[in-house]
């Protein structure tokens, strides 16, 4: 039998949801401000991308919340303050929030709302856990680049690199400090693999 909306904690939890991505959403945003003063280009458009990736969860959440509305949902709920403007700082504690998201959070609110009735709402934290899960990965990985020194090198002599500016592909172990062909400075390669939609490029017509 399902639980009435109105008494279940599943409402509390999907308005915890709600706000954690919204809050999400915009440490990462002050991330981005944080690699674009840093001229972090690539790192800038990556915490852009997971940001608004965070808005549409809160979107779908705050759906889920319809049955609740002209109703005061009171919650109580933690949320990091990394307020600082060291990229690896930023990295890493992105990694473990996106982690206890995935781990932790959104498999119990899954739980939770499984047994009250709430398939809906069950599914829904379930499929965003492993879009969390795959955040966590990401900023794990340009954390590990960072904090080796390897965002701007490779081991790979033959490595392509993308300048995000024009699209002019650089192969070598790293980057040139500008591109040569609209002269954006370095901060705006990536490995070309990290690029969206390059994997079509050398599709033949």
């Amino acid at each position: 039998m399902q639980t009435s909306f109105s008494e279940s904690q599943t409402r509390i939890n999907l308005m915890r949801a709600f706000a954690g991505e919204c809050q999400s959403r915009q440490r990462y945003y002050q991330a981005a401000l944080t690699a674009q003063q840093q001229k972090l280009v690539g790192l800038e458009r990556m915490f852009r991308f997971t940001a608004e990736q965070e808005e549409r969860h809160a979107i779908v959440f705050w759906k889920l919340l319809k049955e609740g509305t002209g109703q005061d949902i009171d919650i109580s709920a933690g949320f990091p303050a990394e307020v600082t403007e060291e990229i690896q700082k930023l990295l890493d504690a992105s990694e473990r929030e996106e982690k206890k998201e995935f781990s932790v959070v959104y498999p119990d609110f899954a739980r939770i709302a499984a047994d009250e009735g709430f398939t809906e709402a069950a599914s829904k934290f379930r499929m965003i856990a492993d879009i969390e899960n795959s955040h966590r990965a990401r900023f794990r990985y340009y954390g590990e680049l960072y904090r080796s020194g390897m965002l701007f090198r490779s081991n790979d002599t033959e490595q392509c690199w993308i300048c995000l500016n024009c699209g002019h592909i650089h192969k070598g172990s790293e980057p040139p400090q500008e591109c040569p062909v609209c002269r954006a400075e370095q901060g705006y390669f990536i490995r070309r693999e990290e690029a969206a939609f390059t994997s079509c490029d050398t599709v033949s017509a």
